[in-house]
């Protein structure tokens, strides 16, 4: 019998839930539909940062994906902020964030696939030591406007991918058509990661291992971009997730 690999998911949380008071997950159905699109089987793990319950579901699944949400705490990766750019910060959940960090630490300690989407390569790279463009219309006035929520399901701008890039052997080709829906973006990249993807004004788009890190992970990428929003309707973006589930399949039992 031939199993479907287990993704594991994080999700978001919403600090009230529609049916008590208290804090509940908060997921778009889009991430686990792509991920049982590609073969796979998601599954989702409420953002309760218990290093035991973590470090055992990282090491039953066979592989783990991050998604999109809030920002991450800035005290993470800046020591201050100015004023200025302090208010264009959304609240974050450090529980989440705390929890994903002890996710992120135990995908490295198994060697563990992983896939990143937009939050999550902003919180791969923080994780690792690298920082964020706290909001991008401030920090870099003149790029394009990548917060476009009226057009999520849709492609906006185009990407330029590295040659030698895992995204560019999924995608076929060096120019990728993605959606855009974030304000804050990498910044210094972390010393492990390498950028495989820029928007035309400069902003990264998407993050691979570096050369000589190979040993972290037998698949990581990190995309800025939403391709379960677009997997539907865009080959490339199918196929970003069916490289992933392939990956995963080398670790199920």
């Amino acid at each position: 019998m031939k199993f479907r690999p287990l993704v594991l998911i994080t999700p978001g949380t919403d600090r009230q839930g529609t049916e008590f008071a208290d804090m509940s997950c908060s997921l778009a159905d889009r991430y686990p539909s792509a991920i049982i699109a590609a073969g796979g089987i998601p599954w989702v793990l409420p953002c309760l940062p218990d290093p035991h319950v973590v470090a055992e579901a990282v090491r039953r699944s066979d592989g783990v994906m991050l998604t999109g949400g809030d920002d991450v705490q800035p005290e993470l990766y800046a020591r201050r902020l100015s004023r200025k750019l302090g208010k264009k910060v959304n609240p974050a959940e450090p529980a989440r964030d705390l929890f994903e960090l002890m996710v992120i630490g135990e995908v490295f300690r198994r060697h563990k696939p992983l896939l990143a989407i937009c939050r999550g390569q902003q919180l791969l790279n923080v994780a690792l030591e690298g920082d964020l463009i706290v909001d991008i219309p401030t920090q870099a006035p003149g790029a394009l406007n990548h917060n476009r929520p009226d057009a999520k399901d849709a492609v906006v701008h185009k990407v330029a991918l590295t040659r030698d890039s895992v995204l560019t052997k999924i995608a076929g080709k060096q120019m990728l058509g993605v959606n855009s829906s974030h304000h804050q973006a990498v910044g210094r990249v972390a010393t492990p990661l390498r950028v495989t993807a820029v928007s035309p004004d400069g902003i990264i788009e998407a993050l691979e291992l570096a050369d000589g890190e190979a040993a972290r992970s037998p698949f990581l990428l990190a995309v800025q971009f939403h391709p379960e929003r677009l997997f539907d309707r865009h080959r490339e973006h199918l196929e970003l997730f069916r490289s992933f589930t392939r990956a995963c399949k080398s670790n199920v039992r």
